[in-house]
């Protein structure tokens, strides 16, 4: 099962460490996600990732980025709804529910359904979806390898999402919470837990 991170929505001093170090780890995909930020300093994090991992990042926003770094691809959600014109590579999108994972599967590398526990990071974001719902799904083939889960992802709960039929997660609350981006330093918490994750996934 695939393992996706979605970036810190803040960027921060370790942030080039940390990532370069998942990646190490086995993180099969990054989704960069900095909402308002300025381009430059996405480039500059980018820059500073071994290039021999860009090919395992996806951009949220400033989707030029994509051919400078020869990324993985771009992300398609409500706040950036539109690929740029003539782009034909790779495509993920975010769905709130699943009649959208139905309408946009076929037009995505793969989408992410959003919501399926509690956010962990965002708590006001509560669960969209019965058990019962998405066990239907996935018995219609709404649900398969080609959706990511996201959404209060632990892993406590990882082992039910792949017994739900999900291609994988998307992990951000549980992993960022364990290291202080104003602080911290020692980010040692947040790479053994992320080794967990990946077990669970595997």
């Amino acid at each position: 099962m695939k393992l996706i991170l979605l970036s810190n929505p803040n960027f921060f001093v370790e942030e080039d460490k940390i990532l370069t170090t998942l990646f190490e780890e086995g993180l099969d995909i990054l989704h960069i996600r900095k909402p308002g930020s300025e381009p430059v300093y996405c480039e500059r994090l980018l820059t500073l990732i071994p290039a021999q991992y860009h090919k395992r990042i996806v951009v949220n926003d400033h989707f030029y980025l994509k051919e400078e770094f020869d990324l993985l691809g771009i992300h398609l959600s409500h706040h950036n709804p539109t690929a740029p014109k003539d782009y034909k590579d790779a495509v993920s999108r975010t769905c709130y529910t699943l009649e959208e994972v139905k309408e946009l599967k076929p037009k995505s590398n793969y989408v992410i359904l959003k919501n399926v526990y509690d956010s962990i990071s965002e708590p006001e974001y509560k669960s969209l979806f019965t058990t019962q719902e998405l066990q239907e799904a996935a018995r219609q083939g709404i649900i398969d390898r080609h959706v990511m889960a996201q959404g209060g992802i632990s892993q406590e709960n990882i082992l039910g999402v792949r017994e739900l039929g999900f291609g994988g997660v998307v992990v951000r609350g549980d992993i960022w919470k364990r290291f202080n981006i104003h602080q911290g330093c020692d980010y040692k918490e947040l790479i053994a837990h992320f080794r967990k994750l990946r077990r669970a996934a595997d």
